[in-house]
């Protein structure tokens, strides 16, 4: 698959800057991929739209970026490696120096194209890590946090997550996984062709009686691509913790996700590529292009489809 069959054009206005005053008042565009029947939704409708185990992703994002002030800049911090390291994207790169400290970050050696080996003494206390195209201050870091958030480790958040709020997960079966998200999930793909591509593995983990349920279960909707890479993993017999490095493409047998939540993502996105894969390539471009005709908005903070 050619990576410029990824690619669509959207208007900058529809890149929501600011989450919906309410979680669950989000658009849902809903798709059945046996009828081709679409509806416009709202996402507090979830549970009365779809008969099925939902399974989220956990994961808790870490206040990971962190001003330095000399030479001006910031680390941001993607996977704790343990003993108080951290894999990192650091700037201005050709500026610092490996051995120094700046403010509460040791740079403890230089591994290419920005990505550094940092140590930090203590937690860190940084401020919430958006993504470059939110350019609008966040005014609670809360609403960057799904509310069942619990295992902290991601450098970004499970965006499908987002919409839910409490009463929407009362009135649904929820099992929980954890994945935590590097931001190498969403780095734009750099090769022609998709398959050429290589995704960074992302940790995670999953309990023996979680995926009990969820192997078993008549019918699984999975929340977003984190939740899918996952459940796909397991089901081809991966350990219940470990990393994954899978690469969902079109063309990809699913073996256990049945439905699929998820949000709308940018073009030449790993993202992308998986949702294609899911529900075909040409009603992906297809679906998209009808969300923009109806003005949903997009990425992170915007609206959600819900793919049966």
């Amino acid at each position: 698959m050619d990576s410029a069959e990824l690619d669509y054009d959207l208007p900058p206005e529809l890149i929501a800057q600011h989450p919906a005053e309410r979680r669950d008042e989000s658009r849902l565009l809903v798709y059945s991929r046996a009828t081709g029947e679409v509806r416009h939704a709202v996402f507090r409708e979830l549970p009365e739209l779809v008969d099925a185990l939902t399974v989220v992703n956990d994961t808790r994002v870490v206040p990971a970026r962190i001003a330095i002030e000399q030479p001006k800049g910031e680390v941001l911090l993607l996977e704790h490696l343990g003993d108080g390291e951290w894999d990192a994207l650091a700037r201005p790169t050709r500026k610092l120096k490996p051995g120094r400290r700046y403010g509460e970050v040791e740079l403890v050696e230089h591994l290419g194209e920005g990505r550094w080996r940092v140590r930090l003494a203590g937690e860190p206390h940084g401020s919430t890590p958006l993504p470059p195209y939110i350019t609008a201050p966040l005014d609670d870091p809360d609403r960057y946090q799904t509310v069942y958030a619990r295992e902290s480790g991601s450098a970004a958040a499970p965006t499908a997550g987002l919409h839910f709020t409490p009463d929407v997960l009362a009135r649904l079966d929820v099992e929980r996984v954890t994945l935590h998200v590097g931001l190498d999930t969403f780095r734009p793909l750099q090769a022609e062709r998709v398959e050429e591509h290589r995704i960074h593995g992302e940790r995670y983990e999953v309990t023996a009686a979680a995926w009990e349920r969820i192997r078993g279960a008549d019918a699984v909707l999975a929340v977003g691509t984190t939740t899918v890479r996952v459940l796909e993993t397991l089901a081809r017999g991966a350990p219940l913790a470990g990393r994954t490095e899978l690469f969902v493409t079109p063309g990809f047998e699913f073996g256990r996700v049945d439905h699929l939540l998820t949000n709308f993502h940018l073009p030449r996105s790993t993202l992308l590529a998986l949702v294609m894969a899911f529900a075909g390539v040409e009603e992906i471009r297809r679906l998209y292009a009808l969300a923009i005709e109806e003005r949903y908005r997009f990425y992170s903070f915007g609206d959600a489809m819900l793919l049966l």
